[in-house]
């Protein structure tokens, strides 16, 4: 019989802390509203996600809203939305996330014909995202600084109600006193795999095969229902040039439950005990912890391909890399961002307050 893990009995002894926000932890200010008059329409077609398709011929529905009290009710299957808008002030803000509530039950957005996000996992291999909240970045450069932005937002709903049910909906960004200012940002689409081999941290690996998976987000929510052990993330990526002679610092937000990193094929950090916990199942309070991990100098490929993997066991419930920022940032600004979270103890979440 599985030993009944002490995050369980910790989850049900502060369970009613649970229905405080998670956003406490960091503060939101929304910058663009896309609340209103979206275009809609039922079906399923792959060039509905392109910048300039022409959807004059598709309804008008209210977001957030379930699609039934539309005009749609008792539809099941798949079905777009698409919002087109202006916004030309991107580079007045460090960092800029699409926020789109709750969906009911699986997605996958798009900006700007760029897949941004997703959540659930589409038939045949269905799985339901409905308790999951949305909030996904964008880059800076996926906007179109001179004309209309096109957002598209492919859904499967199996049952009930459908459709951008409920949130904020518009483009958010954090208050920069309550997160790292990130200097290269690595949110977006992974590569993953469940299971364990130290050979999936080397850099020359083909992970072709692999799935892909969206981070930061929860696996449970993209497809891994009730899964619990092992699983490897894969990131590619280059270093812009003007971050390629900074002392730099790799920032993972927070996992579920315990992880080694692993840059171009060398282990740069780890929370958690992987000698002792998988066996044991004796984890805690690691996956409340903030994971920064500087990477040394002579690891970094300053002029090419750098690969990220990061060997992730959760021992039960949620698992996997599930809260932001995601990213590279520099040892100053890390230094910077931890001294501002001491001398402000109120922008602490509920959770660091527990357990300081």
């Amino acid at each position: 019989m599985k030993i009944f893990s002490n995050k369980l009995l910790l989850y049900f002894s502060v369970v009613p802390l649970l229905f405080i926000s998670v956003n406490n932890a960091q503060d939101w200010r929304k910058i663009e509203s896309l609340k209103g008059a979206w275009k809609f329409t039922i079906g399923d077609d792959k060039q509905w996600s392109e910048t300039y398709y022409n959807d004059s011929s598709w309804e008008k529905v209210r977001v957030p809203s379930a699609w039934e009290d539309e005009g749609f009710h008792g539809y099941n299957g798949f079905a777009w939305y698409r919002k087109k808008f202006e916004f030309r002030d991107q580079n007045k803000y460090e960092n800029i996330y699409l926020d789109l509530g709750y969906i009911d039950d699986v997605d996958q957005v798009y900006f700007n014909g760029k897949m941004i996000g997703g959540s659930g996992t589409f038939p045949p291999d269905y799985k339901t995202a409905y308790n999951a909240y949305r909030r996904y970045f964008v880059p800076k450069d996926y906007f179109n600084s001179n004309g209309w932005n096109v957002i598209a937002v492919r859904i499967y709903d199996a049952e009930l109600s459908g459709g951008i049910i409920s949130g904020g909906i518009g483009l958010y960004t954090p208050d920069p006193k309550t997160t790292i200012d990130i200097a290269l940002h690595l949110e977006g689409i992974w590569r993953f795999k469940t299971g364990d081999n130290l050979d999936w941290a080397k850099p020359d690996l083909t992970d072709s095969g692999w799935q892909d998976i969206g981070v930061p987000m929860k696996w449970e929510y993209q497809g891994f229902e009730n899964y619990d052990g092992f699983a490897w993330y894969r990131k590619s990526f280059n270093l812009p040039q003007n971050l390629a002679s900074k002392n730099l610092v790799l920032v993972l937000g927070k996992i579920d439950d315990i992880d080694q990193v692993y840059f171009n094929g060398h282990l740069i950090g780890s929370t958690g005990d992987f000698l002792i916990t998988p066996t044991i199942h004796n984890v805690t309070d690691e996956y409340f912890q903030f994971r920064g991990y500087y990477i040394p100098s002579n690891l970094i490929n300053k002029n090419g391909n750098n690969v990220l993997a990061v060997r992730v066991y959760d021992d039960y419930l949620d698992g996997g890399i599930y809260e932001g920022p995601i990213g590279i940032t520099t040892k100053d600004k890390y230094i910077e961002f931890w001294k501002e979270q001491k001398k402000n103890p109120a922008k602490k979440s509920i959770w660091d307050i527990f357990f300081d």
